[in-house]
Formats: structure tokens, C-alpha cells, sequence
């Protein structure tokens, strides 16, 4: 078996973690250092892309449809977000580590096809949660894989998103009849609450991280009921 070879590291924002990055053949790995176990791996990729096969289909025959994904880590979310939506749709992705992106841009791209290179993409390297504050009724889908969900392990800054006044800001975000897919490494019970406080209508979904094996991650999809967006202007 070939070894594991280090490509890149880089530091996380706000915490005193770094990302690794490792290839061994076609196969590529990013870890957490301290960490025994992968953040994610390129053959465990199907409830990445289920956050947007689950999301986009509601909103893909939108006219310019605009979806900010949360989160670029391999490319597996985005690049199943341009194969959903039209060719007039724009796609940015947020990605908080810049070398994640260029990560992406280099060996790592072929992973995921090289979505970067579609030109309905659009970069923001940063927080998301400032895309989503600066940018009120822009999406029409926000997909949300960020630090392992609500119940994250590498920043307390993402806790914010999962929280009431992040979920408000959220929906402000959203168009009228938009949706929010949130993927989580578990179930996370308080969080249907919360989503369902927050004015979503909800359904809690499960897909598997390759085909029909490996583990079971949750997805949320949460939409914004057109009739009380429309209310509340």
C-alpha cells in the first residue's frame, strides 16, 4: 500500500489547530491536528454532495438562482450544486481558510472535478457568516457544512450561526420559498427546535458518506413558507 504523503498545512482562524492535508495515490485526506480521525476524505463523499442534491432541485428552475454554499473543504458540495442548478445560476463558496482554496486550485481539485473552474463560481475566502449578514434576500439556497455542524469541534465562532440570532440572519439572507441545508456529522434533536423556532418549515433527512455504506450523517432541509416571509416585510 502506498504511504500517506503531506501536501500542505495551514493554520484554522482563531484557534491554535492547523488543517493537514495528505495524499496517498488518487486518495487525499484532511485532518485536524491533534486529531486521530479525518475531517474528511475523498472516498467519503456522498452526504457532501447529498446537501445539495437534497437542497438545489426546490430552487434550480429559478431564473439567476443564487446559492452561497458554507464551506468549500473538498469541492464535493459545490461541485453537486453546479450539476443542480441552471446555467444561469451563480454558486459562491465561503471558505474560511484561504489555503483550502488554493488547495482546491492545485492537486486537491481533481477530487471533485475542479469546480472552482466553473465559471458560475464565485470565491469568498472568509467567514460565512458575514456573507450572510452583508447580503440580505440574496440566496435563494444557503448549504451549510461547517464545522461539522451544530455540535462543532474547531471554532466557538460557529456557534453563532447554529444559534437563534445566526438562524434569524439566515432566513433574512434567504428569498422568500429559499432553503437552508445544514449537514451534521450526527443528529442533533435541539436543533429541529431551534430551526422550527426560527420560522423554517423542516424535514430531517440521512445520507450515507459512500453510497450505501460508511457512516450516517444528518442533513437538514429547512425552507423559508413564501406566505410568512412575505408577512414579515
Amino acid at each position: 500500500m502506498k504511504p500517506w504523503v503531506p501536501l500542505g498545512r495551514a493554520p484554522i482562524p482563531g484557534t491554535g489547530d492547523e488543517l493537514l492535508l495528505w495524499q496517498r495515490g488518487d486518495e487525499f485526506s484532511i485532518r485536524i491536528s491533534g486529531y486521530v480521525s479525518e475531517l474528511m476524505n475523498s472516498r467519503q463523499h456522498g452526504s457532501e454532495e447529498a446537501l445539495a442534491t437534497y437542497a438545489c432541485p426546490a430552487i434550480a428552475q429559478r431564473a439567476d438562482a443564487r446559492v452561497l454554499v458554507g464551506g468549500l473543504g473538498m469541492g464535493f458540495t459545490l461541485a453537486a450544486a453546479l450539476r443542480s442548478v441552471g446555467p444561469d445560476a451563480t454558486v459562491t463558496v465561503a471558505e474560511l481558510v484561504p489555503e483550502v482554496v488554493e488547495w482546491n486550485r492545485g492537486p486537491l481539485g481533481s477530487a471533485a472535478g475542479h469546480p472552482l473552474d466553473d465559471p458560475r463560481t464565485r470565491v469568498a475566502v472568509g467567514d460565512v457568516a458575514q456573507v450572510i449578514r452583508c447580503q440580505p434576500s440574496a440566496f435563494d439556497a444557503i448549504l451549510l457544512d461547517v464545522d461539522n455542524g451544530p455540535e462543532g469541534m474547531t471554532q466557538e465562532d460557529n456557534d453563532w450561526l447554529y444559534a437563534p440570532k445566526g438562524l434569524a440572519a439566515i432566513r433574512a439572507a434567504l428569498k422568500p420559498g429559499g432553503v437552508l441545508a445544514v449537514w451534521s456529522v450526527e443528529a442533533v434533536p435541539r436543533f429541529t427546535t431551534a430551526l422550527n423556532r426560527a420560522g423554517f418549515t423542516v424535514h430531517v433527512r440521512t445520507a450515507r458518506a459512500r453510497g450505501d455504506r460508511g457512516a450516517k450523517h444528518t442533513i437538514w432541509i429547512a425552507r423559508v413558507p413564501v406566505e410568512a416571509r412575505t408577512k414579515s416585510r
